[in-house]
């Protein structure tokens, strides 16, 4: 006696069900309105104008054109046991005690000989035929559009090809890990090397030729495999035009570039405004010297004048300016000390800037902490 595996039907298609019971038929009426009126549901009108939208493909066979052909493959075979997915969570960590330990090897395992291969295969094309004979009846018509009847039976022979076509590549699904496991490829992540492999495995569910006398694993491997290789070359490409991958520490860095850059331009707005009003009390040659070295006046269009410009202007040496640039940015400093950084009492502001108007021009330039910052600012 043939034991039955009991499939537990998963969510996806759980929603599928309740979905198709949306389609209804109104049962026909009496005298004129002999005929029944078939009501779809909005996702089986969705499905079938993409079933509608371009030709159904199938892989051919003789079989399909003898007489009672629906019997001879789906009724007269041996049934197919179906494969049990509960082991296959690839990507997942299963934290539970009593499936931890579940392998491929310890689930109820579901190989296929080559006969009940080619019954599959003959059900999963001989429906896609069954819908492509239905498409080029429709568009024989003066119509184009399908009949309440036709609609219908485009429906359920798409939903068979779909349901054999999934019954397929779950029996397969050891094959992807198979490959992935056996391909190692470290620059690749196993999920997405995975996910790969089981869009190869179901286009080829789609192109395998069942009448030609060979295992589908056969087929089904080297298809993987292109897939797998196609993602590498994919990843290099990528890598070559990006080979950083995000780091969240640059995201941070980056974050206080940006903080840095806004407190930079408030600061230097403010010693702007100290030299425009003269807060600093720097005389006519100073005022000059700077405006013109650092464009406060000339505006953000213009390019500020080097040492040696700024000389021309007011008839001196560059070293000459450069010692009244440092001389006016000394009493800059004491001024943005107190008022924007709040560190001298405007009495002590006084008393520097009168010992900095006489402070002597061959002075080094300041190296100060806050005098490099000003000179940043000013920049």
């Amino acid at each position: 006696m043939r034991e039955v595996t009991k499939r537990t039907v998963s969510p996806l298609e759980q929603v599928r069900r309740r979905r198709r019971t949306q389609t209804t038929i109104t049962p026909a009426g009496k005298g004129k309105d002999k005929a029944a009126v078939v009501v779809l549901s909005a996702d089986d009108e969705r499905l079938l104008s993409q079933i509608m939208a371009c030709e159904q493909d199938f892989i051919d066979s003789p079989e399909f054109y003898e007489e009672e052909a629906d019997k001879n493959i789906y009724e007269r075979v041996d049934a197919v046991p179906l494969p049990d997915t509960s082991w296959y969570h690839p990507v997942m960590d299963d934290l539970s005690s009593t499936t931890r330990n579940r392998t491929v090897k310890s689930a109820q395992q579901v190989i296929l000989s080559g006969k009940q291969e080619k019954v599959l295969f003959h059900k999963f094309n001989y429906a896609r035929y069954r819908v492509w004979k239905i498409q080029q009846d429709v568009w024989a018509s003066p119509s184009k559009k399908p009949t309440p009847e036709e609609a219908l039976e485009i429906l359920r022979w798409h939903r068979i090809a779909d349901r054999i076509r999934v019954q397929i590549a779950e029996t397969n699904l050891a094959l992807v890990l198979a490959m992935a496991k056996r391909t190692r490829m470290s620059e690749v992540d196993f999920a997405d090397l995975v996910s790969e492999g089981n869009m190869a495995l179901l286009r080829a569910v789609d192109k395998f030729d069942a009448g030609r006398g060979y295992k589908f694993s056969t087929y089904a491997c080297r298809a993987i495999l292109k897939a797998f290789s196609r993602q590498g070359m994919k990843l290099s490409k990528y890598r070559q035009r990006f080979p950083t991958d995000f780091d969240p520490k640059l995201e941070k860095s980056n974050f206080l570039e940006t903080k840095r850059s806004t407190f930079e331009k408030d600061a230097a707005e403010a010693v702007k405004q100290i030299v425009l009003e003269n807060r600093a009390e720097l005389t006519d040659v100073e005022r000059t010297v700077i405006e013109h070295r650092f464009g406060l006046e000339s505006g953000e269009q213009e390019k500020p004048m080097t040492l040696e410009q700024v000389g021309q202007i007011i008839g001196v040496t560059k070293e000459r300016v450069r010692q009244i640039q440092n001389k006016a940015m000394e009493k800059i400093r004491l001024v943005l000390e107190s008022s924007f950084l709040g560190t001298k009492k405007p009495e002590e502001v006084e008393a520097a800037l009168a010992e900095a108007a006489g402070v002597n021009p061959n002075m080094p330039k300041p190296t100060t902490t806050r005098d490099t910052f000003a000179a940043i600012l000013l920049n």
